[in-house]
């Protein structure tokens, strides 16, 4: 009997690596749909549309609170270093989608707050995420991706 290290179905043959496969795929639908959606200001239409627009710019639509949030908080929330979120803040600043404000609490901090053409960017990416939903749930079955959503939730949440 050959020892399991001995072939490598293993390293992709794992709920994990069919996860990081799938979040790939919608993430790149939901941005597919962003770079055509009406609402969407043209600028960041085309970044999206160019593949200009990642994943990493998602973390900012998924994690900013619509009030606003502090640097260190959406970094944590996303879970990357204040300097790659503070790039990446930065980015959307020039795209004009994001803005810094002071923070009434603490005259040191910053807030960042989406812009007029950033809340338009998180409609469309609502509008978008709910229609890659609806493609899973067509492409699965609506019982399965149920099934997947209560399990992912259940794990995620342990």
């Amino acid at each position: 009997m050959q020892s399991p290290l001995h072939t490598d179905t293993w390293r992709t043959n794992h709920v994990g690596h069919w996860l990081r496969l799938a979040l790939e795929r919608f993430d790149a639908r939901v941005l597919a749909l962003m770079g055509s959606h009406p609402a969407v200001p043209l600028g960041l239409a085309n970044l999206a549309a160019r593949g200009q627009v990642g994943a990493a710019h998602i973390h900012i639509t998924r994690h900013l609170d619509l009030q606003g949030t502090r640097l260190t908080e959406l970094a944590a929330r996303a879970g990357m270093t204040k300097q790659a979120m503070a790039t990446l803040v930065g980015q959307c600043e020039a795209w004009g989608m994001v803005e810094r404000l002071d923070d009434p609490a603490d005259a040191r901090a910053k807030r960042i707050r989406f812009t007029p053409a950033g809340l338009a960017w998180v409609q469309a990416y609502q509008d978008a995420v709910q229609q890659a939903q609806a493609e899973l749930e067509q492409s699965v079955g609506p019982e399965v991706a149920t099934v997947i959503t209560l399990g992912l939730e259940a794990y995620a949440s342990q």
